[in-house]
């Protein structure tokens, strides 16, 4: 229960010190990727409206990676409504759009990994508490003895038992 209530401390309890790096850094890893994605997320969805709508101080889609090579008169009908190419506006569109879900679902993965890794890190601290008395022993040895049964309604007689030791 001490990994429910901290993160590493069930690792800590179990004297399992080498699994609280694995386990922070596991952390680590998915916030970074929460905090990329929902960057990116939130440059794509602003580029996206910025596009879309009808003002033409508005063009931070103009800052997007990947757009840099394109030249704004062939694609964008607000600042250049003469020169524009509608194909390529809707090209530049869809690519908007495609980079929003994209690093939306990318985000909400993310989120998602971090619940799951946080249950994983319970789940192995429980593990290994109960799993902390088992005894691994190399005395597994079997013996053969002879043993008497008396039993109501049978005859005495001699059997052999076979008894092992785990």
């Amino acid at each position: 229960m001490y990994a429910a209530a901290l993160p590493g401390l069930g690792q800590i309890y179990n004297r399992a010190y080498w699994k609280v790096p694995l386990v922070y850094g596991g952390f680590a890893a998915l916030v970074y990727s929460v905090s990329f994605n929902t960057g990116s997320y939130n440059q794509f969805i602003g580029a996206y409206q910025d596009f879309t709508d009808l003002i033409p101080g508005t063009d931070s889609y103009l800052d997007i990676p990947g757009f840099e090579n394109l030249d704004p008169e062939q694609y964008d009908p607000v600042l250049h409504p003469t020169t524009h190419n509608p194909s390529t506006a809707g090209w530049v569109r869809t690519q908007l759009s495609n980079g929003v879900d994209y690093y939306r679902k990318y985000r909400d993965l993310s989120y998602i990994g971090i619940v799951a890794w946080y249950l994983v890190s319970i789940i192995d601290a429980n593990v290994d508490a109960s799993l902390f008395d088992y005894d691994i022993s190399d005395d597994l040895n079997a013996t053969v003895a002879p043993v008497i049964l008396s039993a109501t309604g049978l005859a005495p007689g001699v059997t052999v038992k076979l008894v092992k030791n785990f």
